[in-house]
């Protein structure tokens, strides 16, 4: 069932973002018209009509922007990523997918312009993020209903409110909740130049927590070793590093890893299961190699490993809103400290979009790619 409903809230958000429903779902004034003719101030908006390349299919369109009923929020967005969530839903290969022809990005910051007379906890000035994937964030401006909105503090840096509520939420979320770390104790990754890979270099710093950072070799390989060293990083090693022999001495020195992070798959999720302790995790969100996770036997019935998965949208959906206002807060207090900082990433005017989807395809990317309004 609740797959059905949230796709439903999906689909229905894709419609309140297009301007063809008024945020609320229920009958209201007519929408105003931006256009070209008619206001300078347009909406435009990141929009696909067909799965497919993200670079092919997606359009920068004027659209209409719906009346702001009682209960609905008018924001101007002010920045949002391109995450490879944001392209596996363009090309259709993710867990939920919006109603089509759809808006663009799933995470974002945005500031209220208005409010209905309804709203009572924002206001004109607040900065807000989405509560949930699907709402569309590539466009200049957009009505929402208040509920599918989560306040957060402007006292932030914009970056980091731009990239706050999916991969440091998923960092977080994986380090608390699938083993109980201590102090000293550390966790092995793959993936670890990507968004959620930064913020468990910064998170397990600040929680005492050791990291082994697995990376793919490329020729600036010493550079991207010393930027995550620099956020916190004990060692970052290559993925053929890891499959050598010597990596059994590795763990003189520090206590094999409890916990293993695998966004790749592959071959290199086999490699992460062999360095776990005896009892260990294995967490699986993501899978850029596209290829299935292989776990040997013999670690299975001799080292009792366990594989696992995470899905934000599915921890969210087994939550309260108020719990993930709290996991907001806490990743807030942890930026405020300097212990948490947006990935490092290229910011990029809205209308060049072609040149931001292009980027964020390709292999080695080290910069997150934002959009700007």
């Amino acid at each position: 069932m609740w797959v059905c409903s949230t796709l439903w809230r999906v689909r229905t958000a894709a419609r309140q973002w297009r301007g063809l429903l008024p945020a609320s779902g229920c009958h209201g004034p007519a929408a105003s018209s931006y256009s070209a003719s008619a206001e300078p101030a347009r909406v435009r908006a990141l929009v696909y009509g067909h799965h497919g390349d993200p670079a092919k299919v997606v359009e920068l369109k004027n659209l209409e922007l719906a009346a702001v009923g009682g209960s609905d929020v008018h924001v101007k967005m002010l920045a949002a990523p391109i995450n490879p969530s944001d392209i596996n839903m363009i090309q259709g290969n993710y867990g939920l997918l919006p109603e089509l022809p759809a808006v663009g990005g799933n995470e974002g910051v945005a500031q209220v312009v208005a409010v209905g007379s309804s709203v009572t906890r924002l206001k004109p000035g607040d900065w807000v993020i989405p509560a949930n994937a699907g709402l569309g964030t590539w466009r200049t401006e957009a009505v929402f209903s208040e509920e599918a909105l989560i306040q957060v503090p402007s006292d932030i840096p914009l970056q980091s409110a731009a990239t706050l509520g999916v991969n440091p939420c998923t960092a977080y979320r994986m380090l608390m909740d699938f083993e109980q770390l201590q102090p000293g104790d550390s966790v092995i990754q793959n993936a670890s130049n990507s968004g959620v890979g930064q913020a468990v270099i910064q998170i397990a710093a600040a929680l005492g927590l050791r990291t082994i950072n697995v990376v793919r070799d490329r020729p600036d390989i010493q550079k991207l070793s010393d930027r995550l060293k620099s956020l916190g990083a004990e060692h970052v090693i290559t993925e053929e590093e890891l499959r050598r022999p010597e990596m059994k001495n590795f763990f003189k020195d520090m206590p094999q890893p409890r916990l293993a992070l695998n966004c790749v798959g592959g071959k290199s999720s086999t490699e992460l299961l062999r360095q776990l302790a005896r009892g260990g995790t294995m967490v699986t969100y993501g899978g850029m190699a596209k290829q299935p996770v292989i776990a040997s036997v013999s670690l299975l019935i001799f080292k009792d490993l366990k594989l696992r998965g995470f899905w934000l949208s599915q921890w969210k959906k087994d939550h309260s809103p108020d719990q993930f206002k709290e996991l907001i807060l806490t990743l807030c207090d942890l930026i405020r400290r300097g212990q948490l900082t947006a990935p490092a990433c290229s910011q990029v005017p809205l209308q060049d979009y072609q040149s931001a989807l292009e980027a964020s395809m390709k292999p080695f990317m080290s910069l997150k790619q934002i959009l700007t309004m």
